[in-house]
């Protein structure tokens, strides 16, 4: 099997430096915020959502419940690839970026207020289901554009580099939504965390929409955009569709390679943190810190990654990622079973900072260089968020599920694990190195 992508993406001659920084940094300071809120819900979900939102089922069931809901956001997140996709190809990456950071802190800071069971029965869960399809849709945007931006604005041979900052953004999100969450779960009654010390971290996302507006409203269009697409007068009618038609590989190839980079980081910071409290007794604060510690490590390690990926090549360091995953699956549910902290923390790592680090730090030059201009907003930001149903928003469900049907045993999950790395290793082995790339 052979898979062929294109050439990469090429920044215009008369992009400048300063352009370069502004869409750097506004992606990243987007990103923090789009993924403080979505990363917050599934800490939260895994904490409190089971009985405060599902207290009529069983403990079991109400978990499985409440990571359906988290699950819920990623259904749709291809919609929103696709709405803010098509108006991004038509109207500029800039105007569609504004409009998610927006909508994802306004959702968010409404389930901060939202009633819960007890006081407005089943309506609670339906209204939770809804403002989480609402953060699904706006993140379904965000990668895109923001991946966008920086790529077409950085120099030739730094493109990994200048759009790391996407996914330092996620780690960034991590360490604020995580760590928010530990301080109050530290210095407050167990009661009033429940009762309502949770929603103080919804809330603050108002805080860091307004950053994110006041930044992102000072960056420049792309300036590939405006030159391929404005100037050029290449606008394409329905772009999600010519994406299909002319690069209908395209989208299997984003999701297959996704499958290891989801995986390895929703097990350790999602399932985890669920299956450790439940199965195993463990205190929630253990994984909450390693939730802290990966999120502060991927700061570091993503951007030294971009640096080999851009000299040493795309496809390699993406493979290196891969093989980490692969090979730190059973180790790392072996240390759980042991209940062993110190190789817990070390396999937490080589999975979320080891394996899924080194996979994102090459994800944005090497999915966008899939399409072409005119239809890259659509094509790359649809197919990365179709591969996020597939490969992220219920990997906590199916984790759980394979837990429950397993009688408790972590085997099935590690198997689910490895096979997903696997998956990526071989796609990622298949393809034809892209000219310049490696």
């Amino acid at each position: 099997m052979t898979l062929a992508i294109n050439t990469p993406v090429s920044a215009s001659a008369g992009t400048s430096a300063s352009r370069a920084r502004k869409a750097a940094l506004g992606s990243f300071v987007g990103a923090v915020v789009d993924w403080y809120d979505f990363l917050l819900y599934g800490i939260v979900a895994a904490l409190i959502f089971n009985s405060e939102f599902f207290p009529k089922v069983s403990p079991a069931m109400g978990t499985l419940a409440a990571f359906a809901t988290f699950g819920v956001g990623f259904l749709f997140r291809p919609l929103g690839g696709i709405v803010f996709g098509h108006f991004g190809d038509q109207l500029g990456r800039k105007r569609m970026l504004v409009l998610t950071v927006m909508m994802m802190g306004l959702s968010t800071a409404a389930i901060g207020l939202l009633p819960t069971f007890a006081t407005i029965g089943w309506w609670a869960p339906a209204l939770l289901v809804l403002l989480r399809a609402i953060q699904g849709f706006a993140v379904g945007g965000e990668w895109g554009g923001a991946a966008l931006m920086a790529v077409e604005s950085a120099p030739t041979n730094r493109k990994a580099f200048f759009s790391s900052g996407v996914q330092v953004g996620y780690g960034v999100g991590l360490i604020l939504s995580t760590g928010i969450i530990s301080l109050l779960s530290a210095t407050m009654e167990n009661a009033a965390f429940k009762s309502w010390g949770w929603r103080l971290p919804f809330l603050f996302s108002v805080v860091l929409v307004l950053i994110g507006l006041w930044v992102r409203s000072s960056m420049e269009e792309s300036q590939e955009f405006v030159d391929t697409v404005e100037r050029g007068h290449k606008k394409v009618r329905l772009p999600v569709l010519q994406a299909l038609r002319n690069h209908p590989k395209a989208f299997l190839l984003i999701i297959a390679l996704r499958l290891a980079e989801l995986f390895t980081m929703y097990i350790v910071t999602a399932f985890a943190l669920s299956y450790s409290t439940t199965n195993l007794g463990m205190p929630r604060e253990f994984f909450l810190n390693i939730g802290l510690l990966v999120g502060a490590v991927s700061c570091v390690t993503i951007p030294i990654f971009a640096l080999c990926a851009d000299r040493f090549g795309l496809r390699r360091i993406y493979m290196i990622g891969a093989v980490i995953g692969l090979a730190s699956a059973v180790p790392f549910f072996l240390a759980l079973d042991a209940r062993s902290t110190v190789w817990i923390v070390i396999f937490a790592v080589m999975l979320a900072n080891g394996a899924h680090d080194l996979i994102v730090s090459v994800q944005q030059p090497l999915f966008t260089e899939l399409f072409g201009t005119a239809y890259r907003y659509s094509g790359a930001g649809v197919g990365y968020q179709f591969a996020s149903v597939v490969g992220g928003g219920f990997t906590p469900f199916i984790a759980v599920g394979l837990v429950s049907l397993a009688g408790g045993s972590w085997h099935p999950v590690a198997a689910y694990l490895a096979g997903g790395c696997l998956i990526s290793l071989i796609v990622a082995a298949c393809m034809k190195r892209p000219e310049g790339a490696e």
